[in-house]
C-alpha cells in the first residue's frame, strides 16, 4: 500500500502530495488520527485529505485508514513462497498455510467495499424481484459455483450453478433485464465464461466478475470483485486463489442474509432442526 502511494505521488495535486508525505513518513499515526488533525499537520482543508484518499483507489478516509492500519500492523509478510521440489513436507505446510493468510490479509487491505455492496445490491434486487441468480465457472471454479449455488440455496433463494460450457451458453441466452450471473474464473480467459458472460450481458442481465485484475473477463462484466494471487499454474492446479473464491462467496452470501434481515432466521433454525436427523447422536 505504502509503495502504491511512493507511485502515485508525481501524479497527485500538490496538497494530495503534502497528505501523502504524511502517511508516508507516519502511516501508524495517520491510521489512528482524526481528519482534523490531519488536515492540520497536511496544512490541508479535510476534504482535501479525502481526495486523496480516493485518488490513490480507496472509497474515502475510513476505508483508507482500516487498510493502512492493516498493511503495517505486524504479522504475516503479504508475499507469495513458491513450493520447491526439495522441500520436505513442514516446509509444504508452512509455504501453504502462509501463502493462504497472506492472501487474506491481502485481500481484506485491497478489496473494494463498493464493489461488493454493488455485487451484494444487485442480488438482492433479483431476489426481492423473483428474478434468476445463476453461477458460473469451469474447472475448480465450477467447484466454487456449486458452493455458491449451496450457499444461497441455504437462504432460502433460488438460484443454480452451472459448471458446463454448453449449458452455460444455453441458460445466459435465456437471461434477461433483472436476472443476475455471477462468473467466477482463476485465469479470467476461459472462453466458454468469456462466451456466456457477453450473451447474459447482452440479453440485460447483470453480471458479476470474479477474477483477476487485468484480465478480459474483468473488463466483460458489470461488476468486477478482483481475486489476486500469483500461483505457479503451470506446475499445480491453483489452490489460494480458489479459497480466495471461496472467501468472496462467503462475504457476498453474508452481506445477502443479513439484508434479508429477521424473516430468514425461522428458514434456517427449521432447517437446521430438520437435519438433525440425519445426524447420529
Amino acid at each position: 500500500m505504502l509503495d502504491r502511494i511512493k507511485a502515485s505521488l508525481p501524479s497527485l495535486a500538490p496538497a494530495e502530495q503534502r497528505v501523502a508525505r504524511l502517511v508516508l513518513a507516519d502511516p501508524r499515526s495517520f491510521a489512528s488520527l482524526p481528519i482534523t488533525e490531519l488536515a492540520s499537520r497536511s496544512h490541508v482543508s479535510k476534504p482535501t485529505v479525502v481526495r486523496f484518499c480516493r485518488s490513490v483507489g480507496y472509497d474515502g478516509l475510513s476505508d483508507f485508514k482500516l487498510k493502512l492500519a492493516g498493511s503495517v500492523s505486524e504479522g504475516v509478510p503479504f508475499i507469495h513462497r513458491s513450493v520447491d521440489v526439495d522441500d520436505k513436507t513442514g516446509d509444504v505446510l508452512v509455504k501453504v498455510i502462509d501463502n493462504t493468510v497472506a492472501a487474506f490479509l491481502k485481500y481484506r487491505n485491497d478489496a473494494s467495499p463498493l464493489a461488493i455492496e454493488k455485487a451484494v445490491m444487485a442480488l438482492l434486487g433479483a431476489y426481492n424481484t423473483g428474478k434468476r441468480i445463476e453461477f458460473f465457472g469451469a474447472g475448480n471454479s465450477g467447484i466454487v459455483a456449486q458452493d455458491a449455488q449451496h450457499k444461497f440455496f441455504r437462504l432460502g433463494i433460488n438460484c443454480i450453478a452451472y459448471s458446463d460450457g454448453h449449458m452455460q451458453v444455453m441458460s445466459a441466452s435465456l437471461l434477461g433485464a433483472g436476472d443476475c450471473v455471477v462468473v467466477i474464473s482463476n485465469s479470467g480467459r476461459t472462453r466458454d465464461l468469456m462466451d456466456a458472460c457477453d450473451i447474459a450481458r447482452k440479453n440485460g442481465a447483470t453480471t458479476i466478475v470474479i477474477t483477476a485484475t487485468a484480465s478480459p473477463l474483468a473488463a466483460a462484466g458489470h461488476i468486477h470483485l478482483a481475486a489476486d494471487h500469483p500461483e505457479g499454474y503451470d506446475r499445480y492446479s491453483p489452490m489460494v486463489s480458489r479459497l480466495l473464491h471461496l472467501m468472496i462467496i462467503d462475504i457476498l452470501a453474508t452481506c445477502v442474509a443479513l439484508r434479508i434481515g429477521p424473516k430468514l432466521q425461522p428458514v434456517l433454525k427449521e432447517m437446521k432442526n430438520n437435519l438433525r436427523n440425519k445426524r447420529y447422536a
